[in-house]
């Protein structure tokens, strides 16, 4: 299942399915791809927060943060989207485009399985830093 929604970022897609999203995509079937959830308490499951980075990512707005595991994670907060992401736990998130490619509304609502917002719009893109024990990077 394939969502359409604006993300707290971009038009986005959202799946409980990576291959399934990346092959929508047209990207390799075991691309890592973004994780979006509106809760801590999922966050715990997903990575473990370096100590010295827990304030950090706790206060960060509009932050991925790539974790020792590997695993790219961004919490959502304040916004309709974190809603969503409240309701029905965390989703594999990635920009509703194909890949290399610039934002189509058309083709993105027709490959979608459900268009969760009437209006899109593409905005600046999340921050990305990567933490390890004790040494942060800013990728984006």
């Amino acid at each position: 299942m394939i969502y359409l929604a604006q993300t707290d970022t971009t038009a986005g897609f959202l799946s409980k399915d990576l291959k399934e999203l990346n092959a929508l995509k047209g990207r390799a079937k075991d691309q890592p791809c973004l994780i979006t959830s509106a809760k801590f308490s999922e966050l715990k499951n997903l990575a473990r927060v370096p100590s010295g980075f827990k304030n950090l990512v706790r206060r960060a707005k509009k932050t991925t943060f790539i974790y020792p595991n590997t695993k790219a994670i961004r919490i959502v907060k304040e916004c309709a989207h974190a809603k969503f992401l409240e309701e029905n736990g965390y989703f594999y998130s990635s920009s509703a485009n194909k890949h290399g490619q610039k934002f189509d509304e058309i083709w993105a609502r027709s490959v979608a399985n459900v268009v969760l917002d009437e209006v899109f719009f593409e905005n600046t893109p999340s921050k990305i830093i990567k933490l390890n024990r004790g040494k942060l990077k800013k990728i984006r």
